[in-house]
């Protein structure tokens, strides 16, 4: 899953953007069991993980503070 910019996850909808953060999570999940394990090849990719989920709740926030 390729990290994509706010202004393109802006444009998502309600569902669409809690299916990602799931599937963020899981993913994080997944990577944290490789780095104990020693099998993590891109360790950069648990900190861009975090911040596309961080973006993701931030947009959901907005929205309903909108609302």
């Amino acid at each position: 899953m390729a990290i994509t910019k706010a202004k393109d996850l802006r444009e998502l909808s309600v569902d669409e953007i809690n299916r990602r953060i799931r599937d963020l999570k899981l993913e994080g999940i997944n990577l944290k069991l490789q780095k104990a394990t020693g099998a993590l090849e891109n360790p950069a990719r648990i900190r861009a993980i975090r911040r596309e989920n961080a973006r993701l709740v931030t947009i959901l926030a907005q929205r309903s503070t909108k609302a």
